[in-house]
Parts: C-alpha cells; sequence; structure tokens
C-alpha cells in the first residue's frame, strides 16, 4: 500500500542530497546495502546512503548539517524512539519541509498506516520478501522523488 502527499510539489527538494535509512536490524542493513548500491549505479544516481540504527543519531546528524537530506527512509518498529515519534520530531524540533518522509516497514497493520497518514507521511511501503521485488520498490521510490518536478515555493 502507498499513501502519498503532494505537500511536497511545493518545494525545491536537495536532489542530490543524502539518502537517509534509519534501521534498527543490522541483519537487514547488508540488504538495503547491496539492493540500493545496485538500483543506485543502474540509475546513475550520485547521492551518498547513510544509515541510521537509532532515531535519536539522525536527529543528531539532521542539527549539525547544512544540508537537507534527499529523502529519509525508515522503519516504524525501532526501539527508543519508533518511526511515527521521529516523524513527530523532525516536525517539530527540525522543521524540514523540503525532504519527503517514507516509511520502509514490515508492518501491513492499517492502524499503522492511519497514523502514517495522520502524520502526513509521504509514503508507506512494506517490504517485500524477494529480494527482485525489494530491488523494484527501492528503484520505484527513488525514482518517483528523483522525477518529481517541483516548483520553488512563491
Amino acid at each position: 500500500m502507498l499513501i502519498l502527499d503532494n505537500y511536497f510539489t511545493r518545494f525545491q527538494m536537495n536532489k542530490k542530497g543524502d539518502i537517509i535509512i534509519i534501521e534498527d536490524d543490522p541483519d537487514e542493513w547488508e540488504v538495503m546495502l547491496d539492493i540500493f548500491e545496485q538500483v543506485m549505479d543502474e540509475e546513475g544516481y550520485t547521492n551518498r546512503v547513510v544509515i541510521f540504527e537509532e532515531s535519536a543519531m539522525l536527529i543528531d546528524f539532521l542539527k549539525e548539517s547544512n544540508d537537507e537530506p534527499f529523502i529519509i527512509i525508515s522503519d516504524i518498529n525501532m526501539p527508543l524512539m519508533d518511526g511515527f515519534e521521529l516523524r513527530e520530531k523532525i516536525d517539530t524540533e527540525l522543521k524540514i519541509n523540503k525532504t519527503p518522509f517514507v516509511f520502509l516497514t514490515t508492518s501491513d497493520s492499517d492502524s499503522f498506516m492511519g497514523k502514517a497518514k495522520e502524520l502526513d507521511v509521504n509514503g508507506y511501503y512494506v517490504k517485500p520478501v524477494k529480494l527482485e521485488e525489494y530491488k523494484k520498490l527501492i528503484k520505484d521510490i527513488l525514482g518517483q522523488w528523483m522525477q518529481c518536478t517541483c516548483a520553488v515555493e512563491a
């Protein structure tokens, strides 16, 4: 299932910015990095991919960074601060308004999807089990936002 909000079409996104991933499972990192490397090579994307194990680490990184990321891809079920809390914290404390924020999770829960919609999340994607489907999903997510012809807010 995919939930998209046109909110970000009013802004000029940083298409050269970092691709940020928040994933607490180290076993998943290797799979994700391999998939992202393949997609990036095939599509010619030159963005840096940065993975954070904990949401608090991302908050600190964003506070110190001068550049907005291209996209934030977050898991939901994480210890200490879950993906919903992360989204709220980014909205209230950092005011990052040009960066798409999407969930990539194993949960297809209707209540999770509803909460994501309430938080104006720009996409909700369920991680596929098959590697080729996972790769296609990552390619589609990145491609959708890379092809976004966003106008600068007036």
